[in-house]
């Protein structure tokens, strides 16, 4: 046993070593906030920890998460051990840097291809477009299949924007046909401007002009990506199906894709097992030259065990990660793993009111328990700006929402005010939470590099967007031939816009091969 360690990869290492880290801190990676009060939760802290904790400000917190230590802060050795643990085994998500701000209109998207599109979105399609570019050049394939494409943002600019000839698949009608109807629009204005774009008058970013349009839209298909079909089934009909007929597989059949060529696939912030089974597509299909998949929503991963006739489970992938005694990621951690740790360390540094949210819950929780036991992590929605109000305010709100009448429930008893004096002790347990979250992640990330590898393929994790703007911003990449000439290329894409990147980032290629 000791000579297989001595074999493993950094990789298989680094998830044996964070799956160890997570055995040890298994109760708190897999607490629920709302249960702070009603479970005890402080209480099953190290005790070493809890008075620093208790005494620490929202600011000290923040450079405790930060891995800064906070200023004035007298930290136990423990804690702070832990600390860098958990800083040391996630993978390293860029630097955000800069003025805390959000992302605005970005001056290096063509002006047509940022309508209808969000800031975060218009960030994320141009890091992402620079990839899949990259990948193509490498590759030699010009088709992309999108798949999730949602409103077609990224396949837009795949192929508006640089020219790719990309196929769209969605499983939600009204998402496909919306996007449909922005590239009818697209074509509308290039048609009356020509194919610029700019109606005679170019906007230029700081440093040079943009390129004009190609005026090539998607292809879009209706249909859902089936998990558990061979690489040449790669489709299931729309839920519901459409009218229409069905779709031609973009993949292909035997010996290649529909037109014999070799393409692209990838996936941005595909959900839940849709990103494993991307993979799983792309290690069975020659077809298929590279992916390039932005995870998210890891708690829809559906996990083994898993019922007879059903399809594989999204984790573990791998054969490294299964054979680890303790792999196995609760609903809750894989929920944590979707935070955004830099936004609440963003609101723990300024002080920000939203915090108070956190416990005004976990106090709603114990008086909704103590009424009726039976009502456990209701989904109760009280409103975007719940922590404005007062908690008698909030919890009336909260009540009724519960099925629970606030009239008969004290609300102003001395074991509320109790409760509510330890907001400072909810916000150092989220804390904590938050240090594991991106460790998580990690573990999830690992699990998918590593199956990769396993098939005998070149593959990275790459923090390609700055994960202030966009928190999942790791997109694990994978080739039939090495990456090396793409991952380079990435470093001379990063530039210094200034609306995208307030600071620096990591260099891409961690788990390169």
């Amino acid at each position: 046993e000791h000579r297989e360690h001595l074999e493993w990869s950094p990789e298989q290492r680094r998830a044996a070593d964070i799956i160890h880290l997570l055995t040890l801190y298994r109760p708190l990676i897999d607490a629920f906030v709302i249960d702070f009060f009603t479970e005890g939760l402080w209480e099953q802290l190290p005790p070493a920890w809890q008075p620093a904790l208790a005494s620490a400000t929202p600011q000290q917190l923040a450079g405790l998460l930060g891995g800064r230590g906070g200023p004035g802060a007298v930290w136990p050795l423990s804690l702070l051990a832990f600390t860098a643990t958990t800083h040391a085994l996630a993978f390293p998500r860029g630097r955000p840097g800069g003025t805390p701000r959000p992302p605005c209109q970005s001056p290096r998207l063509h002006p047509l291809l940022r309508r209808h599109v969000k800031p975060k979105k218009q960030h994320e399609i141009r890091r992402l477009g620079k990839l899949l570019r990259r990948l193509s050049q490498s590759t030699g394939c010009r088709r992309v299949v999108d798949v999730g494409a949602g409103q077609g943002h990224l396949s837009r600019f795949l192929s508006f924007g640089l020219g790719l000839s990309v196929t769209a698949v969605e499983s939600d009608g009204c998402l496909a046909g919306l996007a449909e109807r922005f590239d009818r629009e697209l074509l509308r204005e290039l048609q009356k401007t020509g194919a610029s774009g700019h109606g005679g008058h170019p906007r230029r970013c700081p440093n040079r002009p943009l390129s004009p349009l190609t005026p090539r839209a998607p292809r879009h298909i209706p249909g859902r990506l089936d998990p558990a079909a061979p690489w040449g089934e790669f489709l299931l009909p729309p839920d519901p199906p459409g009218s229409g007929p069905a779709a031609q597989n973009p993949l292909g059949g035997p010996g290649g894709s529909e037109d014999g060529e070799p393409v692209l696939v990838t996936g941005l912030h595909a959900c839940g097992d849709l990103s494993p089974a991307l993979l799983r597509h792309f290690a069975r299909g020659p077809a298929v030259a590279a992916v390039a998949s932005v995870g998210c929503c890891y708690m829809k991963v559906s996990t083994a065990p898993r019922p007879p006739g059903c399809p594989p489970p999204g984790y573990p992938l791998s054969a490294a990660v299964a054979a680890l005694p303790g792999h196995q990621l609760s609903y809750r951690a894989r929920e944590a793993a979707c935070h955004a740790r830099e936004e609440f360390e963003g609101r723990l540094h300024g002080g920000s009111a939203c915090l108070r949210a956190h416990c005004y819950r976990a106090a709603l929780e114990s008086i909704i328990r103590a009424a009726d036991p039976a009502k456990r992590h209701l989904g109760l929605q009280v409103g975007k700006k719940a922590h404005a109000l007062g908690f008698q305010q909030y919890a009336r709100l909260g009540l009724p929402l519960a099925g629970l009448d606030p009239a008969g429930v004290p609300l102003d008893s001395g074991a509320v005010g109790a409760m509510l004096e330890q907001q400072h002790k909810v916000l150092a347990f989220c804390t904590l939470g938050q240090l594991l979250a991106p460790v998580v992640e990690t573990l999830v990330l690992l699990d998918r590099l590593l199956y990769l590898r396993e098939q005998g393929f070149h593959c990275a994790l790459v923090p390609l967007f700055n994960p202030r703007f966009s928190p999942r911003n790791l997109v694990l990449v994978a080739a039939r031939t090495p990456l090396a000439a793409v991952l380079a290329g990435l470093a001379e894409d990063r530039d210094s816009s200034e609306d995208e990147d307030p600071g620096g980032q990591e260099p891409p290629g961690e788990g390169q091969n």
